[in-house]
């Protein structure tokens, strides 16, 4: 995926800012932790992005196999055994799918849980860092 430039990094920009005096603030500090503030929302919205490709892609995954596994279930009740074999059959073949169905939300559940907590991490570790900052500019500790 090709990055995009990032219009508020533009040389321009920060020249801009940094030429703009205010007593008692630190531009160049300033614009520092707005650089790093974009970073990591960039950096979150990866994360977010790449855990739902996964999350596509095992569910892909799970219905091509859902799929086969019904085409050859259907086809072995059709040809095999007496209407009471295949009632069976039919019986275990649903109990043995929902099963794996449940199974199957959990992963997903699992995998949505992980990639949320990984953005999440990503955004309360910038604003742990960006309240320290803001101590250390004011002087307070």
């Amino acid at each position: 995926m090709a990055q995009q430039e990032n219009p508020f990094l533009n040389l321009d920009f920060q020249k801009m800012m940094t030429d703009f005096k205010m007593p008692g603030i630190d531009a160049d500090a300033l614009m520092n932790a707005q650089q790093k503030n974009i970073e990591a929302i960039t950096n979150a919205n990866q994360l977010a992005v790449e855990g739902m490709q996964a999350i596509g892609k095992r569910q892909a995954e799970l219905f091509q196999q859902a799929v086969e596994e019904s085409q050859k279930t259907l086809g072995d009740l059709m040809t095999q055994g007496a209407p009471e074999d295949r009632i069976a059959k039919q019986t275990e073949t649903v109990k043995t799918t929902i099963e794996r169905t449940v199974t199957n939300l959990r992963e997903i559940s699992e995998m949505l849980a992980k990639s949320n907590q990984e953005a999440f991490d990503v955004i309360n570790k910038r604003i742990n860092e960006s309240l320290e900052e803001v101590q250390s500019l004011t002087g307070k500790k």
